[in-house]
């Protein structure tokens, strides 16, 4: 699992396979269960994570007391939780694994000390980050384009794992539209 690491390190920084080494060496891995919860909206989250194998959902629970599914991160993604604007830090969303998964682990504490030590580190971050914002504006401009019927054919199109790897109503809440509206598009598109 860490050559999958050592493949996006690689990918965002230019350090060489020794100091690549000593972060690794660094970071904590570890293995969670598919229904485990990592943050809990209302709390204060004190870890990042970063995907190498498996799937977490990120959702909130809207003042009707329904859950709305906000993203799906899966293999190579970072899970960052942007909440230092608020005065009380708190998370806005729920993180929960959909299956078993491995993830590398990050203490927000020793973060800054991790990229003191590190400082590509701290680029490759930077990176990451500006790529998955840049992508986040991307995605949620076409969702206010698109139809359901088009967000759908985008998903498709884009993450097609998603469409076995997670329940249908957590799709449909995904793409803003019902479970059945959902039902009635798949039926759609797989008779064209």
């Amino acid at each position: 699992m860490k050559d999958i690491f050592y493949k996006y390190m690689s990918r965002w920084t230019s350090l060489n396979e020794e100091d690549q080494q000593a972060i690794v060496d660094e970071i904590q891995i570890d293995e969670f269960k598919k229904g485990t919860v990592l943050i809990i909206q209302g709390d204060t989250p004190t870890k990042c994570y970063f995907i190498l194998k498996g799937c977490v959902r990120q959702y909130a629970i809207n003042e009707e007391g329904r859950e709305v599914t906000s993203n799906f991160y899966t293999e190579e993604q970072a899970i960052a939780i942007f909440n230092h604007h608020k005065p009380d830090k708190t998370s806005d969303y729920t993180f929960t694994c959909m299956e078993d998964s491995i993830l590398v682990v990050g203490d927000l504490v020793t973060e800054k000390e991790m990229y003191n030590k590190h400082p590509q580190l701290e680029t490759m971050t930077r990176r990451m980050i500006e790529e998955s914002f840049s992508q986040v504006q991307e995605e949620f401009a076409a969702f206010i384009a698109s139809s359901p019927e088009e967000r759908f054919k985008t998903l498709l199109m884009k993450r097609p794992s998603l469409i076995d790897r997670v329940p249908q109503h957590q799709l449909a809440s995904y793409l803003g539209i019902t479970a059945e509206s959902l039902s009635r598009i798949k039926k759609r598109i797989h008779q064209d």
